[in-house]
């Protein structure tokens, strides 16, 4: 079973393929974004998109969720771990011509942290920017923003001060479980905080766990990190705590100390040979998620 949930992890960490980065943008200050019609383009962005990814709304909520972090046409956007795109494929046409998208990876050396992944998936991410990189252009067309990207820990210079938002969505947790064993979670906010302009937003949508958990539960290995915790590291890395929203907020999702994130729809990692459990999950639906906004000081 820890076998099969650690599969499915891996299944949800792993990116796409990529070459071809276009230059760093011109240093300007965050309220130079130009929002362009953004009453209309977003509905229509999400229309668009498959029956699959259309299905996951209800759980999502990405209009409501880019709405509150306050991404606007125009901006340029830090995405932390864009993996297979699902709001890459979003943000691109939103964001536009007129913006710039950016990937940014885990590094490296966390992967081998994870216990599961194969020397081959490792050395893949030697080439991760370019490999990232050109799979995000297959999914634009000429109204879509540019995109490029780095890796956190070795961010270049010329990106400093050039993103008005950096959003983390489900993308903390393995941060914040190996942060001990290389600084992980500290190297991250730090090259968020010197990407963004000043005033720049820091967006976090992340599983949250109950405030009663066990403080070494809610490290990040079960997916789950407590707010006020993650509150309190961001703040230590130089961000002010704007506002929160519970537009991904789900009341049922109530875990006990034996329970994973992944148990929980779409992984199903715990019930793929019981369909009681499983119809269980399903009843529950996705994560508890805090949605957090920050500003950078």
């Amino acid at each position: 079973m820890k076998k099969l949930i650690a599969l499915m992890t891996a299944a949800a960490l792993i990116a796409a393929c990529d070459p071809t980065v276009p230059d760093a943008p011109a240093e300007s200050s965050a309220s130079d974004a130009m929002p362009v019609e953004k009453s209309s383009r977003l509905p229509e962005i999400l229309a668009a998109q498959t029956a699959e990814v259309q299905a996951r709304y209800a759980a999502r909520n990405p209009a409501e969720t880019l709405e509150f972090l306050g991404i606007e046409p125009g901006m340029t956007v830090v995405e932390a771990l864009p993996g297979g795109g699902w709001y890459t494929k979003l943000l691109l046409p939103y964001l536009g011509s007129d913006g710039h998208l950016i990937g940014a990876d885990y590094s490296k050396s966390i992967f081998p942290l994870f216990g599961f992944f194969s020397q081959e998936f490792i050395d893949s991410k030697d080439s991760w920017v370019a490999d990232w990189t050109a799979s995000a252009m297959k999914w634009r067309d000429e109204d879509s923003a540019p995109v490029t990207a780095f890796v956190f820990g070795s961010m270049p210079d010329d990106y400093a001060g050039t993103a008005d938002a950096v959003l983390f969505i489900r993308a903390m947790h393995n941060l914040n479980r190996f942060e001990s064993q290389g600084g992980f979670m500290t190297d991250a906010l730090a090259d968020a905080h010197r990407v963004l302009k000043p005033g720049g937003i820091l967006g976090v949508v992340q599983h949250q766990a109950p405030d009663n958990a066990p403080d070494d539960w809610a490290d990040g290995s079960k997916g789950y990190l407590k707010k006020d915790a993650l509150i309190a590291t961001i703040e230590a890395a130089g961000f002010e705590f704007v506002a929160e929203s519970a537009v991904n907020e789900n009341p049922k999702d109530q875990p006990g100390v034996e329970d994973v994130v992944w148990r929980l729809p779409p992984t199903l990692a715990t019930s793929r040979e019981d369909p009681e459990l499983r119809d269980k999950m399903i009843a529950i639906g996705e994560s508890n998620r805090m949605t957090l906004r920050f500003r950078k000081q």
